[in-house]
């Protein structure tokens, strides 16, 4: 025993040692210096990939003029100022586009069936967001010709870029709102009436058009509803006639709704009456 303790000490104090000498190795400073930065030395002198090199870079400065002067960021903030940016760009996206009808419809017709997790979310958000790019298409496409295309040519600065970019996100979405949602959040936010779609700020655009939608969304859920609502009542009717009280009455019915939902080909009208609601 006196010997195996005093071999796990000596295991000890050599893995102490070494760790102390890996800690001085990693605190200790180099012997070698940084050459000094000078005005001469370029950046660009590392050569990039040529898919990257036609991409402008996007440059996030402070205190700038008309002429490009100004204080940059530094390069970590610049890029936790683009994460940032990123974390917020699918919330953005999905309230400026039809992705919030469409999933809200969807969600109404699982809980109208009564399937609990059948479909399961990734494949109705799936649906849901491939809808989404095939109705957005003519937006999109507008967006890259004028904003996206003129941008990687150089041919204007990222905020020209932007609020290119929005004017046709701002179309489509002032074509789906309601007139008295948007006017109640013209009037919230102190707008005066506007004649061109390029004045009309984003802020009031867009929860006037998430408004409108959601509206939309409950009239086709509950039209969607009743009729899965009317077989519940039918099914659960029979079964108190006929004296079966412990017998849930959504699983007699399940069956039935499916059915009914499969004859009529429910899927094919429902998405196509989702795709022509937007025109």
């Amino acid at each position: 025993m006196d010997m195996q303790s005093g071999m796990r000490l000596k295991s000890f104090a050599c893995v102490k040692i070494i760790v102390l000498l890996m800690g001085i190795y990693v605190i200790a400073p180099s012997d070698t210096k940084a050459a000094p930065a000078t005005g001469t030395t370029m950046i660009s002198s590392m050569q990039s990939p040529l898919f990257v090199q036609s991409i402008p870079q996007i440059d996030i400065s402070v205190g700038g003029n008309s002429e490009g002067e100004g204080e940059d960021f530094s390069l970590a903030i610049q890029a936790l100022i683009l994460i940032t940016i990123l974390s917020f760009g699918s919330a953005f996206i999905t309230m400026m586009t039809s992705f919030t009808r469409i999933i809200v419809v969807f969600f109404f017709l699982r809980m109208g069936l009564g399937t609990q997790q059948s479909p399961p979310n990734q494949v109705l958000i799936g649906l849901a967001l491939f809808l989404t790019i095939f109705i957005m298409k003519p937006t999109f496409d507008t967006i890259n010709e004028e904003a996206i295309q003129p941008y990687v040519n150089d041919e204007m600065t990222q905020v020209e870029a932007l609020s290119t970019a929005a004017v046709p996100l701002k179309e489509f979405m002032v074509k789906q709102t309601r007139d008295q949602d948007l006017l109640y959040f013209m009037d919230m936010a102190d707008v005066s009436t506007v004649n061109d779609i390029e004045a009309l700020p984003l802020y009031v655009a867009v929860p006037a058009y998430v408004l409108s939608e959601l509206r939309i969304a409950f009239q086709i859920g509950f039209m969607i509803y009743l009729p899965f609502m009317v077989i519940d009542l039918v099914v659960a009717s029979i079964l108190l006639s006929m004296g079966i009280m412990f017998l849930p009455p959504i699983m007699v019915s399940l069956p039935f709704k499916i059915l009914v939902f499969v004859l009529t080909d429910g899927w094919y009208l429902l998405v196509q009456s989702l795709v022509e609601s937007f025109n």
